[in-house]
């Protein structure tokens, strides 16, 4: 093999093993930030050794192996480790046993890394920055990329939770009990933060960015395989295998975005849509789930006209007492518009009009446009038109909402 085809082969092998590798040297550490280098210094190893002995057969367990070496030589060259490992054996020879550990004890790095990357003590953007980092195996450019931000911005970041972790002493563990319970929506609200910024780019000229939706669901699964008694788990997975489904359906030839009714359910990836239901099976009655309940009825029309909007309409009423939102209120106002007519959903929208959270929310006028179209007040609904777009940070959404100011003009 080439010394070009190995440096492929150990790039690909580290992006695909490298959130497993930092998880192991992070268990032994106890830093999430020296774990990350650890794992860096296996990967120059690699990339050293491989061109001449050849690729290893399992070679994400030999980056792992030389990844956990590492981090044991680190910690037994700490002096200041080895003086409180003794400090706490002394320690120790006075306090009773432990309890034993819960009956749903979780012992896997992975599931630390993810609850560590996403604790509450970061912000949402430091967590996203630091999840996409150290478990989704992206760059710093990447990142800066995918959110539209100068690289040196999310390198700060990155840094700057990492040493937040450090100085806050956050334990490198996963929660139990009512912790866990107090810690676990923070981690699923990172997996559909960064879910929904692939789906529908807040800015920038693409409307979808498939790497950043591929990322998160493949978040969700992980925390799925390792979390199979939380339902709501099983909620956020459902409703991101069943958003994913319609991904390729969602743009035209040259990018442009297609609305829901004129998309070609054929496209739609029937694969997803059946891992959708399975774990919606699973699921609870939390807002994601509900959610995925929701996306389940569009996965089960064959047809837009077969949609049952009245079911959708009564669950994100449901929705909205477990997760009141503007939002949400928004959407079930579209649900009502489809099951009762535009002028029943036209009141609940106006009624939202000055709700601060919703003035610079494009979709607000967007969906007001919609529904007087729907009523022939054809000048209103060009001037909301207009409105929605120029609130439109995305290119393409802007495009098309100028697009359907002009077609009501004329």
């Amino acid at each position: 093999m080439s010394a070009g085809s190995t440096a492929e082969a150990v790039e690909t092998v580290f992006r695909i093993e490298s959130a497993r590798i930092i998880a192991g040297a992070a268990r032994i550490v106890r830093d999430v930030g020296i774990a990350e280098e650890i794992a860096q210094d296996a990967l120059v190893a690699a990339l050293e050794r491989w061109p001449e002995s050849g690729v290893p057969e399992n070679p994400g367990a030999w980056l792992t192996a030389v990844a956990k070496r590492r981090a044991v030589d680190l910690v037994r060259r700490r002096e200041a480790y080895a003086r409180k490992l003794a400090e706490v054996g002394r320690e120790l020879e006075d306090r009773p046993p432990p309890e034993p550990p819960e009956v749903d004890d979780i012992d896997d790095d992975l599931l630390r890394l993810i609850f560590t990357a996403c604790h509450p003590v970061l912000s949402a953007e430091a967590r996203v920055a630091l999840t996409l980092r150290l478990l989704g195996g992206l760059t710093t450019r990447e990142i800066a990329r995918a959110y539209l931000v100068a690289e040196s911005t999310v390198a700060q970041r990155i840094v700057r939770a990492k040493r937040t972790l450090a100085e806050a002493g956050v334990a490198f563990e996963v929660p139990y009990g009512a912790e866990r319970a107090d810690r676990l929506p923070s981690v699923l609200e990172v997996v559909y933060l960064v879910f929904n910024e692939g789906y529908s780019a807040t800015a920038g000229e693409d409307l979808v960015r498939p790497a950043l939706c591929e990322d998160a669901l493949r978040l969700a699964r992980v925390l799925g395989g390792l979390m199979p008694k939380e339902p709501e788990v099983h909620g956020l997975a459902a409703l991101l295998e069943f958003q994913a489904s319609r991904t390729a359906a969602r743009t035209g030839p040259g990018g442009e975005p297609v609305l829901l009714a004129d998309q070609d359910r054929s496209r739609w990836n029937r694969m997803l849509i059946e891992r959708g239901f399975a774990s919606l099976r699973r699921a609870g009655e939390g807002p994601y789930s509900l959610q995925a309940a929701i996306a389940a009825c569009h996965a089960r029309a064959v047809r837009y006209e077969d949609t049952d909007w009245a079911v959708i309409a009564a669950l994100y009423a449901r929705l909205l007492e477990v997760l009141p939102s503007p939002v949400v209120a928004l959407n079930r106002a579209v649900a009502v518009s489809k099951a009762r007519g535009p002028a029943a959903a036209l009141e609940l929208v106006d009624d939202l009009a000055d709700v601060p959270a919703l003035r610079g929310y494009h979709l607000l006028p967007s969906v007001r446009a919609d529904l007087l179209e729907e009523l022939g007040r054809r000048d209103e609904a060009r001037a909301e038109f207009e409105r929605a777009a120029a609130l439109a940070g995305n290119a393409r959404e802007r495009t098309l909402l100028l697009e359907r100011a002009a077609r009501v003009g004329t």
